[in-house]
């Protein structure tokens, strides 16, 4: 079970860890304890999401979101199975509490009528310049 804020907990039907051993530097261990941990969340049957929230979090999670609606995180970070788990559980809260916040709406606004002038103003100033660039006549 984990607890995303106080109204959102995902409950262990929607979890499923699997083990198996990590890549990388680990010593004589390496070869035989399973350290890596693949977090599997179904996000997409979860009760405790709204559609709008599944959207963003699907947009949010790219890759990690499969075909089947369920969100597949891998953390081998640590040598210790029980950090790893915890890395896995905090990534995935965290997603979730990113896709909790609706994005504001942007409103477009109009230029201002002073900063259409300055902006005409530092045009004209600059084809002057140019224009001064030509060649140099004798008098």
């Amino acid at each position: 079970m984990i607890r995303i804020t106080d109204d959102i907990i995902l409950q262990d039907w929607e979890l499923t860890e699997q083990f198996s051993r990590s890549s990388g530097p680990g010593g004589q261990n390496v070869n035989k304890v399973s350290t890596a941990v693949e977090l599997r969340f179904e996000a997409a049957r979860s009760p405790a999401l709204t559609e709008a929230v599944k959207r963003r979090l699907k947009r949010i999670a790219g890759r990690k979101w499969t075909q089947e609606g369920a969100i597949i995180l891998r953390v081998e970070d640590t040598r210790s199975q029980a950090r790893n788990r915890e890395i896995a559980a905090e990534r995935l809260a965290e997603m979730i509490r990113k896709a909790l916040v609706a994005p504001k709406r942007r409103i477009p606004t109009k230029p201002t009528l002073g900063s259409k002038r300055r902006r005409m103003d530092a045009k004209t100033k600059r084809g002057q310049v140019k224009a001064l660039r030509g060649r140099v006549q004798e008098d």
